[in-house]
């Protein structure tokens, strides 16, 4: 099976959970034996997409994530690194592309959460990105391999979106 039907199987195996009713609790979390002992989940997402469709799906299981953490009693700590073509797709202005519009409105809500989002310079300069239409939220980092490097450094788990 294809790793994109993969994840997608998982973020609606993942938001099926999150939907239960409030009033019915879960007796173990599905995740209880990997965050035994598990305070706060950081996360490094380092994204390096170059199909703009792909980018809502990943920024959703992202949510997910961040809220399925949370639900289970572990703080999220997650940094999104945008770097190589995907930064063109967090600049605006935001097209009618509903692809282009779920992104900005996903940017939002994550940053919302707390979850640090970066560009990386590089990137922008080689694709031709304007830096001051970032959208809101995003800050723009001079290298994101080094922020790579110094997020592991601190303990946090990479995860490769590519």
């Amino acid at each position: 099976m294809p790793f994109f039907k993969k994840l997608l199987i998982i973020g609606l195996s993942l938001l099926a959970c999150l939907n239960l009713a409030p009033a019915q609790a879960i007796e173990r979390p599905l995740d209880a034996q990997a965050l035994q002992g598990v305070t706060q989940g950081k996360a490094l997402f380092d994204i390096n997409l170059s199909e703009l469709d792909k980018l809502p799906l990943y920024l959703q299981v992202i949510e997910m994530t961040h809220d399925g953490l949370a639900a289970q009693g572990v703080a999220p700590d997650f940094v999104i690194a945008f770097r190589g073509a995907s930064v063109q797709f967090i600049a605006g202005p935001i097209n009618q592309n509903p692809a282009s519009q779920k992104i900005a409105e996903q940017v939002k809500r994550l940053h919302a959460k707390g979850v640090r989002i970066e560009a990386c310079s590089i990137a922008t300069e080689l694709f031709g990105v304007d830096n001051s239409q970032l959208l809101p939220g995003i800050e723009l980092v001079g290298n994101t391999f080094i922020s790579l490097v110094g997020y592991q450094a601190q303990g946090y788990s990479s995860v490769v979106i590519m």
